[in-house]
């Protein structure tokens, strides 16, 4: 039998404040801890648009009915202002006792300010079994475990079944290539101007692109050699001018979210991460859209093993300056543990920490297409941002030169070695 799919619920807190008042909500007093004699610890969780993750609270709620010593102060803030908001509170000492990292490639800025404590021996004495992470060692940072990967998101294939049908083309397979795919759109392009059918989606993001470009481990957004991006883009051109997908300038002009063509029925295929699995379902139960979806393995370049992706992970790790590095550990073993990992499949999210029964358990959440559990297996998963200090500076500098090559401003191999540049400077080579 199906689980049934849990729908976001809202919460009320606001979502946004000033660092004033961010802090003063996050003071480590022993009033506000609540241990003036009550025995019970307090920890303060800051988190970013409550709301939109109702997991967040399924999380906390499971906490404190195990943990009935320890409350969680969970502090909102808007998406847009999170980063900031963290590092203010960082900045400021004891302000937050659990470090939730909403880019996982800035984890490093925080351990070289010497924020983020060693879990390194908390994970030795309790024995965690490390195997089960995605990407765990990712996160190792000169010898020292600054956070464990709590939520994981990679790139899959969603599709149409209508349209293929309607087509008379097969549905995509687990093992297909990216010029097996670029061929398939062809197929499944159809009608003109407001009737037209899309064979194929890419989104603005760079890393609708690149993604495909690092697929195979070997390179990174790093670079600073970006030759090797450029098949990736060959094939994003020449499908714009073939006309099997929408061209990114009528993408970026008219601002289109990814979401809509797919979910309004004008594109048969979009790859796409695994979060947006939970959007499908929550809008085919509210009745604003009516798609016969389904999931394939995100295609791969020729010669790298199907089942090869990209993605990304969210960690969490404690303050290094925390009074309550012991409480905050037992939060972050239950959230980013098999507890934790149960609350976010009820929700339809994809936790760091796996075992054989992940997939299943996802597939089996109401509204899920069949065949979903075989489709989002993998044999492995490259970060699209590498774990690095630099990534962040570097993928604002590939953002920018990405729209050169989409809008054609420039050929594609002065761009590239533009790229090259911008990106040894920022890393000092």
């Amino acid at each position: 039998m199906k689980k049934k799919f849990v729908k976001t619920m809202a919460f009320g807190l606001a979502a946004t404040m000033t660092a004033t008042t961010l802090l003063a909500g996050c003071s480590n007093s022993s009033e506000d801890k609540g241990n003036s004699g009550s025995g019970t610890v307090t920890l303060t969780f800051p988190v970013w648009d409550l709301a939109s993750n109702p997991y967040l609270n399924d999380i906390v709620d499971g906490f404190e009915e195990t943990h009935p010593d320890i409350k969680i102060n969970v502090v909102d803030v808007a998406s847009s202002e999170y980063s900031n908001k963290l590092s203010v509170m960082l900045n400021g000492g004891s302000a937050c006792d659990i470090v939730y990292i909403k880019d996982g490639d800035s984890t490093p800025s925080y351990a070289e300010k010497g924020q983020l404590e060693d879990l390194t021996p908390y994970i030795e004495k309790d024995g965690i079994d490390t195997s089960k992470y995605v990407s765990f060692d990712e996160l190792n940072i000169d010898g020292k475990q600054t956070a464990i990967p709590f939520k994981t998101d990679y790139y899959v294939l969603y599709y149409n079944k209508d349209i293929f049908d309607a087509a008379n083309v097969e549905y995509p397979s687990n093992d297909m290539t990216w010029s097996e795919w670029e061929e398939m759109c062809s197929k499944l392009t159809s009608g003109e101007g407001a009737n037209k059918i899309y064979g194929g989606y890419l989104h603005t993001w760079q890393a609708c692109v690149e993604n495909w470009a690092v697929q195979d481990g070997k390179n990174t957004i790093l670079g600073p050699d970006y030759s090797f991006m450029k098949p990736a883009y060959e094939m994003a051109l020449r499908m714009q001018d073939a006309g099997t997908i929408m061209d990114y300038s009528t993408l970026k002009t008219s601002n289109i979210a990814y979401a809509s063509p797919f979910q309004q029925g004008t594109v048969a295929t979009l790859p796409m991460g695994t979060w947006f699995s939970s959007m499908m379902i929550a809008k085919k139960d509210a009745g604003e859209t009516n798609v016969n979806w389904g999931i394939a393995t995100l295609p791969h370049p020729d010669g790298v093993p199907a089942g090869s992706t990209v993605g990304s992970i969210t960690p969490m790790g404690i303050n290094a300056n925390s009074e309550y590095k012991d409480e905050a550990w037992e939060f972050i073993k239950y959230a980013c543990g098999e507890e934790g990992a149960n609350s976010l499949i009820a929700r339809g999210q994809m936790p760091a920490y796996q075992d054989e029964n992940t997939l299943n358990d996802l597939a089996a959440l109401e509204g899920m297409p069949e065949g979903s559990a075989e489709a989002m297996k993998t044999t492995s998963i490259v970060l699209d941002r590498p774990i690095d200090s630099a990534s962040a500076e570097v993928n604002q500098m590939l953002s920018e030169e990405h729209s050169l090559i989409m809008i054609k401003e420039k050929p594609i191999d002065d761009v590239l070695k533009e790229m090259s540049d911008r990106s040894k400077e920022i890393q000092g080579e």
